[in-house]
């Protein structure tokens, strides 16, 4: 039970309250339910007001509201217990995350990423196509493509969801950054967990489409090349040759939440400040990307020379060296002889627990428009991951194990969900570095 799960869980359980008459019958769902870590003096592991939501409608007391949901919400599977907190706050108390299902998740959510960054590309190709490129300033069209792809991911959205950048911003442009360095011959390809078929090509994040230019990585050459590329029975089919011109629009990916679409009444962007010049050649595209996306868009975005540290110092190369340690972990298990196998890991709570949290920070930070929340996310995964990163390759005299495999396949796990964060924020997750 992931927490994005867990919020259907609890719509699905207001309207069925609603339709059954334990509720007044004006007490609608909401739209988007909050789920969020349980805060001190909570219980569990995740909490949601939704009863003071709801109550209101429903002519009776939160609490109330609170104790019918959690009769209904308990008896779910995947949840082990829930509690009423407060005047009406729901705490969930779930199973530790396994091992094996969240590497699954995240693999399918890296390749639904992979799929609708594309489409949000051609979506900015053709916005900015209307306005020209040059005519807005540089940190709103950072900020703005960002934050369509994160809307994209959770189903897709209109562009007309975000409100038009002024057209009188001075002309910058972002220059092309490094292509990504395409995986070496004899690299092993990805495993995952019942997605064999699309497991390698999780591996290496894709270039986002319509970004300003930025070369796209090479195909893994351990990929045939005659294989098409798997796309998860969520995504949209394609149009067959004798379907007519006006196609459907694409299906949502059912296993994502749905972001709400309503056209925000402003989307105010600080710009980057006159003081620090231009980041991009200074600092370089990725490091530039990062430190404007890692603040509120409200807020002025800081560039120091941290930015060029090859460091612990520096979170952009943190997160970025973590995926490339999870590259080089794969490679280096090849050479003993054993590749990853998903199973139970009892040693990695910290990294389950982000890993399995990552769905809920796509959809806050998709409703929030706020990718700084992303970027606070992967540091912490980074962290955790270089931290699980010792324990993952057999030590001394020691052969590699059902245990070895398990904890490989976590370490794979990150590595790809750092590279799906890296590439919604428009950046390149290297596999050397």
């Amino acid at each position: 039970m992931t927490p994005a799960d867990l919020s259907r869980c609890v719509v699905r359980a207001v309207r069925c309250a609603v339709a059954d008459g334990e509720l007044a019958a004006g007490a609608a769902a909401p739209e988007r339910v909050v789920v969020e870590r349980t805060r001190p003096g909570g219980v569990g592991d995740y909490a949601t007001p939704v009863a003071f939501q709801v109550a209101k409608a429903a002519g009776c007391p939160p609490r109330d509201v609170a104790g019918v949901l959690a009769r209904r919400l308990g008896a779910e599977p995947g949840i082990e217990r829930v509690e009423v907190t407060g005047a009406g706050f729901l705490n969930f108390v779930l199973p530790a995350p396994s091992a094996p299902a969240v590497i699954a998740d995240a693999v399918m959510r890296d390749l639904v990423i992979r799929d609708v960054c594309r489409g949000a590309g051609r979506a900015l190709t053709a916005d900015e196509s209307r306005s020209g490129p040059g005519e807005r300033r540089l940190r709103e069209r950072v900020v703005r493509q960002s934050i369509l792809r994160l809307l994209h991911v959770q189903g897709g959205v209109s562009e007309c969801a975000l409100p038009a950048v002024p057209a009188t911003a001075p002309p910058v442009a972002l220059p092309a950054a490094a292509a990504t360095p395409a995986a070496p011959v004899g690299d092993p390809p990805i495993a995952a967990a019942a997605v064999p078929a699309t497991a390698a090509a999780a591996a290496t994040p894709a270039a986002p489409v319509g970004d300003p230019p930025i070369a796209a990585a090479a195909a893994p050459p351990n990929v045939p090349p005659t294989a098409p590329a798997a796309v998860p029975h969520t995504a949209a089919a394609a149009v067959p040759p004798t379907a007519p011109p006006a196609a459907p629009p694409a299906a949502r990916p059912a296993d994502l939440p749905v972001a709400p679409v309503a056209r925000p009444a402003d989307l105010p962007v600080a710009p980057v400040a006159r003081r620090d010049g231009d980041v991009v050649a200074r600092y370089g595209a990725d490091a530039a990307r990062w430190a404007m996306l890692a603040v509120p868009a409200r807020e002025t975005p800081s560039f120091s020379d941290v930015l060029l540290v090859q460091g612990e110092a520096s979170e952009v190369f943190r997160v970025r060296y973590a995926h490339a340690r999870s590259r080089a972990l794969l490679r280096n298990a090849a050479q003993l002889g054993f590749r990853p196998e998903p199973g139970d890991v009892d040693d990695a709570p910290a990294l389950l627990r982000l890993l399995a949290d990552h769905p809920l920070v796509l959809e806050a930070a998709a409703h929030h428009r706020a990718p700084e929340r992303l970027t606070r996310h992967l540091v912490e995964l980074a962290d955790a991951l270089l931290d699980f990163q010792y324990r993952v390759l057999p030590q001394g005299d020691e052969k590699p194990s059902a245990a070895h495999r398990a904890r490989l396949a976590l370490a794979e796990a990150a590595g790809t969900v750092l590279a799906g964060g890296l590439t919604l924020l428009g950046m390149d997750a290297p596999e050397r570095l």
